[in-house]
């Protein structure tokens, strides 16, 4: 700890002092938190508590109330589109639900690839930023393949439908996602290191839900629930199409 300085008109007083511990690490905010406690407990002080730790700190929470208000906004407003789209309640939250799962997943496998990269601690705003990148390409590619399964449904059947627009969009879906994916894999060869951390997050994201999440989740749970999927609109009140029946053998 420094000698105090005093400001020219002597209201305020500076206290500079070096932490033992390094700025980003976990005792360096312990103290950091300690000490704010301490000057704010003082009776008539208005005592601020500054530097790097202080201010990554600040980030930090503004970041997690961010999170509080953004997720939850952005998934309603994406709920709320996907159900006048598809005109049903069980097919959008079934989509929402994959594109949870499709972050938490790409954030895993993400991390496990930083921490090889010599990056294992994520500078705050990318999971942010990262979560709105892929709500917003993973619904695209759901829009494609579920509104045209829902038109091939109303025509021909809940399966066979299913499986026709999945065949249908599927070479589209991954061919953009590959893209997609290389273009912002090109990140990685920045020097700034946000810019490596959103491009992995998001790249790793991208094909896990072009390759597994739109092609082999999606459609599997769809097929499992059957015309219920659709519920409550008119495609769920459909009779389910019989399997046609064998051809019976000719008499001679």
């Amino acid at each position: 700890m420094g000698a105090p300085e005093r400001s020219a008109d002597g209201r305020w007083v500076r206290v500079p002092a070096v932490l033992a511990a390094a700025p980003d690490s976990d005792a360096a905010r312990d103290t950091v938190t300690r000490l704010r406690t301490a000057v704010h407990a003082v009776p008539d002080a208005r005592a601020l508590v500054g530097g790097r730790t202080a201010t990554v700190l600040d980030e930090e929470r503004t970041v997690n109330r961010d999170n509080r208000v953004v997720i939850p906004l952005v998934l309603a407003v994406v709920l709320v589109i996907l159900v006048l789209l598809l005109r049903s309640l069980v097919a959008p939250l079934l989509l929402m639900a994959s594109v949870v799962l499709s972050y938490a997943a790409a954030m895993g496998a993400a991390g496990l690839l930083l921490d090889v990269l010599g990056h294992p601690r994520l500078f705050v705003g990318v999971p942010l930023q990262a979560f709105l990148f892929l709500v917003a390409l993973g619904v695209d590619y759901t829009i494609f393949l579920m509104t045209r399964a829902r038109e091939e449904v109303a025509r021909i059947g809940h399966r066979p439908g299913v499986l026709r627009a999945l065949t249908v969009t599927g070479g589209v879906i991954t061919s953009a996602g590959v893209v997609l994916a290389a273009t912002f894999g090109a990140l990685l060869v920045l020097p700034l290191v946000p810019s490596v951390q959103m491009g992995v997050i998001v790249a790793v994201g991208i094909l896990l839900d072009t390759l597994l999440v739109r092609s082999l989740l999606i459609p599997a749970l769809t097929l499992d629930l059957g015309v219920r999927t659709w519920w409550p609109g008119r495609l769920a009140r459909r009779s389910p199409q019989p399997a046609p029946a064998e051809p019976a053998l000719a008499r001679t």
